[in-house]
């Protein structure tokens, strides 16, 4: 990382928006390609939603950016060894991110915030994988932020944080496909069955006041938000 400090702030930009655009294109390409759609319906999504998610991706980008300064200037801490911390910090990140956003997305339903905020990411009743990158300029920042603010008080592990942002790209992916590619009898798995699947995530879509977990069904199960 350390060859970033060497980069001008264009070029950051620019690689930054790069990285958050491949995100996009995987999510749409591997998402569509779950659905079973034809090669040529991938991107075949309206007007609307485009301008939407390229909104989020500039907005993901300029989060990006934030967080690189805030590591540049000793706010934030990241170490790359190679030790058992890389595991242990993608489960801390998962895990108290899925606290977090559960914690925002519940009071974003549950007062005068839904209007402005989130109703228009509810717009889909039956969500397709570009919905993931549907949402109010607002509501994206302060995903990002939550992150920033995780990373703040610790010395991160990079191979940690990585393995938690493809996970955070999967469980969104799958969260929005509309279908359910895992079978019944694999979500019945002990520790399978408390994580949100792509099923989980849908019906919260359907009935908004269930389900606000983002990666597994636990704080759903203690708080008594989890459709059965």
């Amino acid at each position: 990382m350390n060859v970033l400090y060497e980069w001008p702030s264009w070029l950051l930009w620019i690689f930054f928006l790069a990285e958050n655009a491949l995100i996009v294109l995987i999510v749409l390409v591997w998402g569509n390609i779950l659905l079973r759609r034809p090669r040529k319906e991938i991107f075949n999504y309206s007007r609307q939603q485009w301008r939407t998610c390229l909104l989020t991706t500039l907005l993901n980008a300029l989060v990006t950016f934030t967080g690189f300064l805030l590591w540049k200037h000793g706010y934030i801490r990241i170490n790359a060894a190679i030790s058992w911390r890389i595991l242990t910090d993608a489960l801390a990140y998962f895990l108290a991110m899925d606290l977090l956003m559960y914690g925002f997305h519940y009071i974003i339903h549950k007062t005068f915030l839904y209007r402005p905020l989130h109703r228009l990411h509810h717009e889909a009743i039956d969500p397709v994988p570009i919905d993931l990158f549907v949402l109010h300029p607002l509501e994206t920042i302060s995903f990002g932020a939550l992150l920033l603010i995780v990373l703040l008080p610790f010395n991160s592990n990079i191979y940690g944080l990585l393995i938690y942002h493809i996970a955070n790209v999967i469980f969104g992916m799958t969260g929005h496909l509309g279908v359910e590619p895992m079978p019944e009898k694999v979500r019945q798995w002990p520790l399978v069955k408390y994580l949100g699947t792509s099923t989980f995530h849908h019906d919260h879509h359907r009935h908004e006041d269930y389900n606000f977990g983002f990666y597994t069904t636990i704080w759903d199960r203690l708080f008594g938000t989890l459709k059965r």
